[in-house]
């Protein structure tokens, strides 16, 4: 049975997130020269195409940022490579503090079981600075091919068609690819699985009918529901989602495996002196705290994820356990 194998949760508790991020805010910076920092712009480097629904999160944190610090915020996409390509422009940054990873769910949790060989570990190759964000998923259909409204509805188009139904994902072996496997399995489904190589292209060929289904985040296929182009028939979420009222979830119709959530997170090169990465716990745990923040994210239907470092660590350690189980039952490994 599958339920025993899906990467559900841990979807956060608001309460536990406020109590935790305020740990990371307890840190007290060290020596002298971090007092300053920055004093340049910081880079973060994001492992998916310009366009990627993080980016928009992330433009409306350097506006707080540049606000508080007086310093910039530079958003540095190098996608591909299932998140490898961004991991190494990071890792061989100097340990300054100016250069950071936004992680994900599939760099962290997924890869480590999908490879058999990373150049670089989570846990060694970073240091934690902050929790960043988590959200959901949903199951978009293409209107004009799909006549389904649901997933049982759905589930007996697929059926209907054999061999002739893909999914698109933001790139192989994530969080987007595997909802879509367990989803394979779980109804007796023989969806393609389509990947691309950011979310952007996803939807793009969504909405082209390139492929019927994907599973993707609501942000970035929003625009097209509201046009019609595209139907929301699910969210991944344990509550329905505020942006698509109307779309059950799942677990409501009656697939609770595919309760998935994702995340981002904020990580420095090892070897970033502690007393910077305090620092920048405090200056993202102000903004990722704040009421403008959470404002602006709820109408893209993300939460924000201010774990501390030590907090964040132990979240991506559960998080990878859940995954490594769903990735084995897939039999799913990465071409290297």
């Amino acid at each position: 049975m599958m339920t025993q194998h899906h990467p559900t949760k841990p979807w956060p508790k608001r309460k536990t997130l406020g109590a935790l991020a305020g740990l990371g805010a307890l840190s007290q910076v060290g020596p002298a020269h971090s007092q300053t920092f920055p004093d340049k712009p910081v880079r973060v480097v994001v492992p998916f195409a310009a366009g990627n629904t993080l980016d928009t999160s992330l433009r409306q944190v350097a506006e707080i940022w540049q606000r508080n610090t007086g310093q910039n915020l530079l958003i540095d996409n190098k996608p591909g490579g299932s998140g490898i390509i961004a991991a190494q422009a990071v890792m061989s940054a100097p340990p300054d503090g100016y250069t950071l990873l936004l992680n994900n769910t599939s760099m962290f949790a997924i890869n480590p079981h999908t490879f058999s060989k990373l150049p670089y570990d989570p846990e060694r190759s970073f240091k934690p600075i902050s929790g960043y964000l988590g959200s959901a998923l949903v199951l978009a259909v293409n209107s004009s091919l799909v006549p389904s409204n649901n997933v049982a509805e759905f589930v007996s188009w697929v059926k209907a068609n054999p061999g002739k139904v893909s999914y698109a994902s933001f790139t192989a072996g994530n969080s987007s690819h595997f909802a879509g496997v367990i989803m394979n399995q779980r109804a007796g489904l023989d969806m393609v699985h389509v990947p691309h190589n950011g979310t952007p292209p996803a939807v793009q060929n969504l909405v082209g009918g390139q492929v019927q289904a994907g599973f993707l985040t609501g942000l970035a296929v929003r625009p097209h529901v509201e046009s019609g182009r595209l139907k929301v028939l699910a969210v991944t979420s344990p509550q329905r989602s505020p942006i698509y009222p109307n779309a059950g979830t799942f677990r409501e119709q009656g697939f609770p495996e595919l309760e998935i959530y994702i995340w981002a997170g904020l990580s420095a090169p090892a070897g970033t002196p502690d007393a910077i990465v305090s620092r920048l716990t405090t200056e993202f745990g102000k903004i990722l705290r704040s009421a403008e923040i959470r404002e602006k994210w709820r109408v893209f239907d993300f939460e924000p994820l201010p774990l501390g470092p030590d907090e964040f660590t132990k979240y991506v350690q559960a998080d990878s356990r859940r995954w490594a189980e769903a990735v084995r039952v897939s039999g799913f490994k990465a071409s290297e």
